[in-house]
């Protein structure tokens, strides 16, 4: 707006946009609808939502989802075990064989809620810090970076693939049996898309199984949860965090009870500083790779406050063909395939780690003059090794497919991502 009369407060021209802000309500009107609502007379809501209880909903959103969304995210963006930089203190972990990490690829097609909750975010093409947090911006963050390599291989091949099978297990007794591990006696039921077991208001331990192309699950208990709190008092938790092996342990008998071999997982476990629970992870292990996919537990000293994972069995599909390793290389600089820096180079992740001060500028920049240089930064990033392993694909149908990606490393120690099937097993039509 050009009309200094029309600069007013957010809020006052959202209210005079209102079409029916000039209506007056009678008389007791309001407290009319809540008597009926609240009072013994009140009729049960039939078809609407219920009301929500304010301090569950705030409790719900404290910072303790804040650990289990860095679970999956720290892989994206550390490339190691750990929620973040300098996040956690112990950050031990338990690796049964040492199998590579996982390849994840900067956007796999997945639907958004399993992306935020799995993979994303990841530090790739146009990926940069906040400026006004700190003026560093990463290298990799225009997305205009120049690839250059040596001596990689031009051998083409074939490698395994494989998929998620969720009608395996979607089915009332696959989720009753997990919901009975973690301490759920209701009845399982299919609702608005997923298994559900136990009270959607928080109110209770409860579990939900998404109808998706892994049969993702999320479990919460506020009955054991450190942050929950009485009414709407300020919460301060309290308690110890659990040992590294009573979180693992956790996780692993999570896993046995709904039929799921704990041999075939790696473990790592995380504590944030001053914070009474730990979590731990395990990440699915295939051919010596973890996959990108795993489960997570929140723990606390009175048991588990929350938990995530997969319950759709992993099943073969043979052999795809794959690209040489030069051939993926260049598949770094083809725009078709969104090469992503899924890794940041250690460097990078101790500046990460400072916030630097915002100095408010005293004057606007300099004007520009005639024949100045158009910036137009590009970084060299020069790969140094190759390796081949496996990475997740969502499908617009909503399957998962495990299919080759290489994971390349460059000069100063960052990972680049790119899906290695090839092209005759592409399909690139738009959906």
């Amino acid at each position: 707006m050009n009309d200094d009369d029309e600069q007013r407060d957010p809020v006052a021209r959202l209210r005079a946009a209102d079409p029916a802000g000039d209506i007056e309500a009678r008389a007791g009107f309001a407290d009319e609808v809540v008597a009926r609502i609240t009072g013994p007379e009140a009729e049960p809501m039939v078809d609407s939502a219920p009301v929500a209880d304010l301090g569950t909903e705030r409790a719900r959103r404290r910072p303790r989802w804040l650990p289990f969304v860095a679970v999956a995210a720290s892989i994206a963006i550390v490339g190691g075990a750990g929620y973040g930089i300098g996040a956690t203190t112990g950050g031990s972990s338990s690796l049964a064989d040492g199998a590579a990490p996982p390849i994840t690829l900067q956007s796999n097609g997945g639907p958004e809620s399993v992306v935020q909750g799995g993979i994303e975010p990841s530090v790739g093409a146009g990926a940069a810090i906040d400026q006004k947090m700190s003026p560093l911006t990463y290298p990799y963050g225009s997305g205009r970076n120049a690839f250059s390599a040596s001596g990689l291989g031009t051998q083409a091949g074939t490698a395994q693939s494989y998929a998620y099978d969720p009608r395996s297990a979607s089915n009332a007794d696959t989720v009753a049996a997990l919901a009975a591990a973690l301490g759920i006696g209701s009845s399982v039921e299919l609702r608005d898309g997923s298994w559900v077991a136990g009270p959607s208001d928080g109110s209770a331990p409860s579990l939900s199984v998404s109808l998706d192309g892994m049969l993702s699950f999320y479990f919460q208990n506020p009955e054991v949860n450190p942050w929950q709190c009485e009414g709407d008092q300020a919460c301060e938790p309290t308690g110890q965090p659990p040992s590294e092996d009573a979180a693992i342990g956790a996780l692993r008998e999570l896993l046995a009870a709904a039929g799921r071999d704990p041999a075939a997982f790696e473990f790592t476990s995380q504590v944030w500083e001053g914070s009474p629970t730990r979590s731990a992870e395990a990440k699915p292990v295939i051919d010596g790779q973890q996959l990108d996919q795993g489960w997570a537990v929140e723990l606390a000293e009175d048991g588990v406050v929350n938990a995530t994972g997969a319950l759709a069995d992993v099943v073969d599909l043979g052999t795809y063909p794959v690209v040489s390793e030069q051939e993926g290389f260049e598949r770094l600089s083809d725009p078709r395939f969104s090469a992503a820096a899924t890794t940041l180079p250690i460097a990078l992740r101790d500046q990460a780690t400072t916030t630097e001060e915002w100095v408010a500028p005293t004057e606007p920049p300099a004007t520009p003059v005639a024949g100045i240089s158009v910036s137009w930064p590009v970084t060299n990033v020069e790969i140094v090794s190759a390796r081949l392993g496996l990475t997740s694909q969502w499908q617009p149908d909503g399957s998962v497919l495990l299919v080759p990606a290489y994971a390349f490393t460059d000069a100063e120690g960052g990972t680049w991502s790119v899906l290695a099937v090839g092209e005759s097993m592409l399909d690139f039509r738009a959906f």
